[in-house]
């Protein structure tokens, strides 16, 4: 069974790149190779990536028409978007739409053969799938900066969220890999 992967970039105080506090601006500002290599690896790594509608929006304008190192395993790798209400994602080849129920979408994905998926994107997406319990590994890459204001990754919890750090990777501009397991019983919605 593949197991769902939440990759994320995260400011030192845990806030997201989402809306303005200038945390996509450090994010794109990054100059490191090492990293950045590291970075593609991963990324071929996945069998999918998962995405909400808003985050495919954003993608679909930018990643088909890329030089970006990252644009070839965007491209190539099958993508997911989750929506009530897309018609279509012809967009961004190689996406497919998830229109029914986010949990059961999940678990069919999760039981065909192949590569871990992975999901990234937008908070709003990420936090459903906290609340729903079926995140089984968060790759976080911590940013060497704080926001001070945005969203957090984590939404507000009934009771802690216990996870196990597998692997810890630092690069020279400071950005940290940190990848933990969930290592109990997830935390249910609010």
């Amino acid at each position: 069974m593949r197991k769902l992967i939440l990759g994320f970039y995260v400011s030192l105080d845990g806030k997201s790149a989402d809306g303005d506090n200038g945390i996509r601006d450090v994010m794109m500002s990054i100059d490191d190779p090492e990293q950045e290599e590291y970075f593609v690896g991963r990324l071929w790594e996945a069998g999918a990536f998962l995405m909400g509608r808003n985050t495919y929006a954003s993608m679909a304008a930018f990643w088909p028409g890329s030089d970006h190192p990252s644009a070839q395993a965007m491209n190539e790798i099958p993508k997911v978007v989750f929506s009530r209400t897309l018609t279509s994602a012809d967009e961004w080849p190689g996406t497919r739409i998830a229109g029914g129920d986010t949990a059961e979408e999940i678990a069919r994905l999760k039981a065909e053969p192949g590569k871990d998926l992975v999901a990234a994107g937008g908070t709003a997406f990420l936090h459903s799938l906290i609340r729903l319990g079926v995140v089984d590994e968060y790759r976080l890459w911590v940013l060497p900066a704080a926001a001070g204001k945005g969203a957090p990754l984590f939404p507000e919890l009934d009771r802690p969220l216990n996870l196990r750090l597998v692997k810890s990777t630092a690069f020279p501009s400071g950005v940290l890999e940190l990848v933990y397991a969930a290592a109990g019983e997830q935390a249910p919605g609010e």
